[in-house]
């Protein structure tokens, strides 16, 4: 039997995401109504521009005073979509105080204080939902919060940024330069004015300490994660990944280490063979490769970014929090018992692909062959051009430290035969 007194739902902020919230709670109502129980009713609506026409929502539901809204006590959920820190930060913790729930999509939040943000749901007794913080529409949180919690996750490896991904996707199907396909996104409006959150990975590197923490049943926070943005990617690099048979994106990586005693996280450019799932997501799409115990290999492929996609999530977790507000329940918080180190990049052991400019000869390549075997860095393949007293000599590792990686690296720099390090490329996913 249906509750008739709706569940009252304050939202704050109604940009792109926020907006088309608004229109699915006014759309789809009595299907909303069916699912939970009961109806939801749009009870307030902050922003920061009340003049501005805003279609489907009554003016008397607009305020400017966020504070004031969450502070009611008959709000039963509040939705965050305003980003930030502040004072989205103050504005949840009160809302929590007065009594609601929180559903969130604000992952710079959530990496920097999610342990606060959980104990203070906790303390309340209510719901703090956050499926719209990663990968946009891309169920993803609740089936490794939910659905793998009687598994153990070894290792998240995904795309977790549209933006770089197209970018990346454009660089290698067409050949163009960096600026050049950044520029093709801004036009598409795939990047913002500022692309610097994205393409630097600041983005994807929050979003790596929310799925770390979840998968690992650890606190990990943004600090904890390596952060190597891809502004430096070139169209030789790709030229260097094709003859290897791979293609290169931006990735987030979780992965516990071998003996299980420690955790790390990261989003660096790599490469990764075209034999794996991950090559062939193509444009602003985001997917997740998720290795388990029992379930082995898993993939979640989606939109990752927009505002209807981000709605559908952001409306999953209102769908949930307020089902569990009428059986008076909440569903599960932090689970951070395991405590486990997060280790430095130091400790992160993988291949690399090195692109050194050198003499053109004899005795360069045993020169550079001794100095990996000397710092313990075993050489897979090795690929030479030379002409006029130039050359290139591409080395491709074995699995190896990042130190061990990066003394190697500092002694070759000493060789008066080599010119310089043209790059170097971590390669993953196999």
């Amino acid at each position: 039997m249906m509750r008739t007194r709706p569940l009252k739902v304050a939202l704050l902020g109604c940009g792109v995401v926020g907006s088309e919230v608004a229109r699915i709670m006014t759309t789809h109502a009595d299907d909303l109504a069916a699912r939970i129980g009961a109806p939801v009713e749009l009870a307030g609506v902050a922003v920061r521009r009340p003049s501005k026409v805003r279609e489907g929502i009554p003016q008397e539901l607009v305020t400017t005073d966020a504070t004031a809204l969450v502070k009611r006590g008959d709000i039963d959920v509040v939705v965050e979509v305003i980003g930030g820190i502040e004072p989205a930060r103050s504005l949840i913790t009160t809302a929590f105080e007065h009594g609601a729930s929180v559903v969130s999509a604000n992952k710079a939040l959530l990496a920097q204080d999610g342990a606060a943000l959980h104990a203070a749901a906790q303390k309340a007794d209510k719901d703090l939902y956050y499926e719209a913080a990663v990968a946009g529409a891309i169920p993803l949180i609740r089936p490794l919060r939910e659905s793998l919690a009687g598994d153990k996750v070894n290792r998240v490896l995904g795309i977790v940024n549209g933006t770089t991904n197209f970018i990346l996707d454009a660089m290698d199907s067409t050949g163009a330069g960096y600026q050049e396909a950044l520029d093709e996104a801004t036009a598409l409006g795939y990047a913002e004015a500022d692309p610097t959150a994205d393409v630097e990975g600041f983005d994807a590197a929050a979003k790596a300490a929310i799925l770390a923490g979840i998968a690992f049943h650890t606190r990990v926070r943004l600090d904890d994660v390596y952060r190597e943005g891809m502004t430096e990617v070139t169209a030789s690099d790709f030229a260097s990944a094709k003859n290897m048979g791979c293609t290169i994106k931006l990735l987030a990586i979780c992965e516990r280490a071998e003996d299980g005693q420690s955790v790390t996280a990261r989003v660096h450019p790599a490469m990764i063979p075209l034999t794996h799932p991950l090559a062939s997501v193509r444009g602003a799409y985001n997917a997740v490769f998720v290795e388990s115990d029992a379930s082995g290999q898993l993939m979640f492929y989606g939109p990752g970014a927009g505002g209807a996609p981000t709605a559908s999530a952001v409306l999953g977790d209102l769908v949930a929090v307020c089902r569990n507000r009428l059986s008076g329940t909440t569903g599960p918080g932090e689970s951070a018992y395991a405590a486990l180190p997060v280790s430095g990049m130091g400790e992160v052991v993988t291949r690399y692909h090195i692109s050194l400019d050198v003499a053109d000869k004899p005795g360069v390549l045993a020169q550079v062959a001794t100095v990996f075997a000397e710092h313990g860095v075993s050489i897979d393949t090795v690929r030479q051009q030379g002409k006029d007293g130039e050359a290139s000599l591409v080395v491709v590792t074995h699995r190896a430290s990042d130190a061990a990686l990066g003394g190697t690296v500092e002694a070759l720099r000493k060789l008066d035969t080599v010119r310089g390090v043209a790059s170097i490329m971590r390669v993953e996913g196999e």
